[in-house]
């Protein structure tokens, strides 16, 4: 059982002792923790809240909690319901709230839950904040509100809707141009919210919509995490359906991948490239994707006449580097596409439309359009952390070991080799080193990644 507390949240799997895992007691104390830097942070002694969460088991118990504590401090709350990430993250500004708090743990299974924490403009806090908010949880310093001055709950279940108004408004998504298509897609919601938001949206589209696993009761019936592994039926339905390609999002509805036609993975690493090679063929402009993005973005984006740059890993990474270099898409290469046109979020809703708008455009299968960008094959693999491994010497001897090679330590140790790449560092949300590698085969990923957990295990004495 595991708790993580970290500078975009906490997270952590429901039940069990206190302080060790995501129990009430520690649900209430982060959120008035939050609520209380809130309102030290605020201009305004009226403060509004807005609340959201995915589907998942525990979410209406957490929800209770969170709510009744920003409550108890003073603080209104603007109760979504059932909701999405990016959903949320639009409410706050349209709502003119002073933040928001999304209750989700993302691709985490169904044990897990988490509080995600945003600022008044529906963004993710910074570095900074996040450990005010760390701290004030750890001394425990709150002061609630007297009987008078208790906050209020407004519920508003029209978010997702209005949400799909706002992807519909998009200046380079024209619903006629979709629907001319006549799409036949394939959605797989994992039993969350996402199987609410994307059938609507692409209803809204004119697109025949086959549904799998679209019932939000939070019983995932797979890993949640959009991987190749975790897909087998989705791709088998989208052969049988004769559709023209899947949609697949995690529980709360950020990350984004698709099935091909052909029933093969698109790749989610490559929803970026797409979503940015319509965007740029329309706006010449920059990108920004993370370090342990996939390559072929630079390429497409050089392609198009645009510079390409990568941020640590973490949204908030890359939407600081996206507002300074002036980067009209970027996102992450787990399908996390940020427009922000939209707003500086990963929102699978907007990655939906401006894939359907290139489909549209360009014709032919999805297939093909995968076949036509640089061909990259990524491996990510992971190692288990045991409490006595010490990871930043681990890391720090690997760069050593390859410190004639071009390497970065901005966030944790990537190593740049002339044909292929390896990324080290250690997870923010699992108790994990990821080991991501791409090169131009899927067999020389998977060899380099597991040369170099080889590497780490001699390092660390785990052989």
């Amino acid at each position: 059982m595991t708790l993580i507390k970290s500078i975009s949240g906490i997270r952590g799997t429901i039940g069990g002792q206190t302080n060790d895992n995501l129990t009430p007691v520690d649900a209430v104390k982060f959120a008035a923790a939050y609520g209380t830097w809130l309102k030290s942070y605020s201009e305004t002694d009226d403060l509004k809240v807005v609340i959201g969460r995915d589907a998942r088991l525990s979410g209406e118990m957490i929800q209770n909690l969170v709510v009744s504590t920003l409550v108890g401090l003073g603080i209104d709350v603007i109760d979504l319901g059932l909701s999405t990430t990016p959903t949320v993250e639009i409410a706050v500004p349209l709502e003119k709230a002073d933040g928001g708090i999304i209750l989700t743990a993302s691709h985490n299974p169904k044990q897990w839950n988490a509080l995600k924490l945003l600022n008044e403009k529906g963004e993710f806090l910074d570095a900074e904040q996040g450990a005010k908010i760390l701290k004030l949880a750890e001394e425990e310093d709150f002061e609630f509100a007297e009987v008078d001055d208790l906050g209020e709950i407004i519920k508003n279940d029209s978010y997702i809707d209005i949400h799909i108004d706002e992807v519909l408004e998009l200046s380079l998504v024209d619903a006629d141009t979709i629907k001319k298509a006549g799409f036949k897609v394939v959605v797989d919601g994992v039993n969350s919210t996402g199987g609410i938001a994307i059938p609507k949206l692409l209803e809204e589209l004119g697109v025949e919509v086959v549904k799998l696993y679209c019932d939000p009761t939070g019983h995932f019936p797979h890993n949640p995490e959009p991987l190749k592994e975790h897909l087998g039926d989705i791709c088998k339905k989208v052969v049988e359906e004769k559709a023209d390609f899947g949609i697949v999002v995690d529980p709360d509805v950020d990350r984004l991948a698709f099935i091909s036609n052909d029933g093969q993975m698109f790749g989610e690493e490559y929803t970026l490239v797409a979503c940015a090679d319509y965007v740029l063929s329309k706006t010449q402009g920059n990108t920004v994707s993370n370090l342990s993005s996939s390559r072929a973005l630079r390429d497409v984006t050089e392609k198009h006449g645009g510079t390409y740059e990568a941020a640590a890993v973490g949204e908030v990474n890359v939407v600081t580097k996206m507002k300074a270099n002036n980067a009209i898409i970027g996102g992450e290469g787990n399908g996390g596409i940020i427009y922000p046109e939209s707003h500086y979020g990963r929102d699978a809703l907007v990655g939906t439309a401006l894939f359907l708008m290139l489909m549209a455009e360009k014709g032919g299968t999805v297939a093909e359009l995968r076949a036509s960008y640089p061909s990259y094959f990524m491996s990510k693999k992971k190692i288990e952390l045991t409490p006595d491994l010490d990871v930043d010497a681990l890391l720090e001897a690997m760069h050593h070991k390859y410190k004639d090679e071009e390497v970065s330590t901005i966030d944790g140790v990537k190593i740049d080799f002339p044909e292929n790449w390896v990324h080290l560092r250690k997870s923010n949300t699992e108790p994990i080193i990821r080991i991501y590698t791409e090169a131009k085969s899927q067999d020389e990923a998977d060899g380099l990644a597991d040369r170099i957990i080889g590497e780490i295990k001699e390092v660390a004495g785990l052989e």
